[in-house]
């Protein structure tokens, strides 16, 4: 029996106790600032594995005044870092697997199917907030150390199991863990990808732009000046910027995406009285940034494209938007695809699909990015998860995608960390 055959026929037998943990886990409500209870148990999991835990408040000048740092809160009293290691024995590569807790509010109850926390299984899917973005993907990684050791299995290669929090607001958990010296040769984020292999993920940062009116009464509106009409023009605006950046993204990775870089206004607030003219709005939104692409430059073509609106309108001339980024950012990453862990992926992933896979670029920010540029550890995504239902009512995860997500991490820790026979045959 090959290694491949071992590694399915320990899931087999995994699957069940597997699929309980994964019911825990989504059954914890773990929204920003209520991760403590999920983690400990992930603490004291890894910890019965024989894994070197390391369990952490984040805090600290290091961490705050870092760059890279954002975050809405300024305690994570509730929100520790997990961090487990498996120790090789020495000259194979070293591997990070890294997921995070942290899950969006459920929002309305009343459109999910289920209680939101419930764990419900049907027809092989587990529902729940956080199934698929990204609980699943995280049982996947830890499944698959699970089986090795199972199987005897010492690799020479350290494997660093990642359990953080944050990543919703920005990746402060994985910026914590960087700074605390956690890096490899590689990394894997399990993130919702549909099963696709994404080398490269597109970064992005939030903004505010403030536009100025002149109020006036309703009734003699003419001699005010709107500043909801003006802020159309504002919208139109940064409507042109996002066609410009994304009509030079020639990578093919991008082809399947009909906006690769989108721009989007999620907020907008303006106006106190219906018999006035509004004299202030606020339009809040997502700027995408390519991998690769430098996130100040990104800025400056946003500041370029607002201050061009007094070029068409006067008014801007002398009432120019304000601009402010704030809150979330998340750092775009990408890894060529001559990468070995590509190849890698690649291989494995056809072996147990049965198909090869499909590789793009992905839609949204990931912890990748912090992982590739800050600590030197190549990370890629790949994950069982549902891109389509993640902040979704009525979440869930195809349970098989799981266990076969965690066979193709299996065979990629094999390959890559390296296996130490000496030590499997003591």
């Amino acid at each position: 029996m090959n290694w491949q055959e071992k590694i399915k026929e320990r899931i087999k037998k995994e699957q069940s106790e597997a699929t309980a943990l994964l019911q825990e886990w989504v059954r914890e409500a773990s929204v920003q600032g209520a991760e403590k209870s999920i983690q400990e148990k992930i603490s004291s999991y890894l910890a019965d594995m024989g894994l070197q835990v390391d369990l952490w408040i984040m805090e600290g000048e290091e961490l705050t005044r870092h760059p890279y740092f954002v975050s809405p809160r300024s305690t994570f009293e509730e929100s520790p870092n997990v961090v487990g290691v498996w120790k090789g024995s020495g000259g194979g590569r070293s591997m990070i697997l890294n997921g995070h807790v942290d899950v969006v509010p459920a929002g309305d109850r009343t459109q999910w199917d289920h209680d939101p926390f419930s764990g419900e299984i049907i027809d092989g899917k587990l529902y729940g907030r956080g199934a698929t973005d990204m609980k699943g993907g995280n049982l996947a990684a830890l499944l698959a150390i699970k089986v090795l050791q199972g199987l005897g299995v010492r690799l020479k290669g350290d494997v660093i199991y990642q359990s953080v929090v944050e990543e919703e607001s920005g990746g402060a958990g994985t910026l914590a863990a960087i700074l605390r010296g956690y890096k490899a040769d590689a990394a894997i984020v399990p993130e919702p990808s549909n099963m696709k292999i994404f080398p490269k993920q597109q970064g992005s940062m939030w903004f505010r732009l403030t536009v100025k009116g002149r109020a006036a009464h309703g009734g003699t509106r003419y001699e005010g000046v709107s500043a909801i009409e003006k802020s159309l023009q504002v919208v139109q605006a940064v409507g042109r910027l996002e066609k410009e950046r994304n009509d030079r993204i020639t990578d093919p990775l991008y082809e399947k995406l009909p906006i690769p870089v989108p721009i989007n206004i999620g907020v907008i607030e303006g106006g106190k009285w219906p018999s006035m003219v509004a004299d202030l709005v606020k339009l809040e939104g997502r700027m995408g940034v390519a991998p690769g692409e430098d996130m100040e430059q990104a800025k400056r073509e946003m500041e370029q494209a607002l201050k061009q609106l007094a070029e068409e309108d006067p008014w801007f001339a002398e009432n120019p938007v304000e601009l402010e980024w704030f809150g979330a950012r998340w750092v775009p990453g990408a890894v060529e695809e001559d990468h070995p862990l590509m190849a890698l992926l690649k291989q494995t992933y056809a072996a147990v699909m049965g198909e090869s896979p499909v590789i793009e670029a992905s839609p949204w920010g990931t912890d990748g990015g912090l992982l590739t540029k800050l600590a030197d550890t190549p990370a890629i995504v790949i994950g069982p998860g549902v891109t389509k239902v993640a902040h979704y009512p009525n979440e869930y995860i195809p349970l098989e995608n799981v266990f076969q997500c965690a066979e193709i991490f299996a065979l990629t820790l094999l390959e890559w960390c390296g296996i130490d026979e000496e030590a499997a045959a003591r």
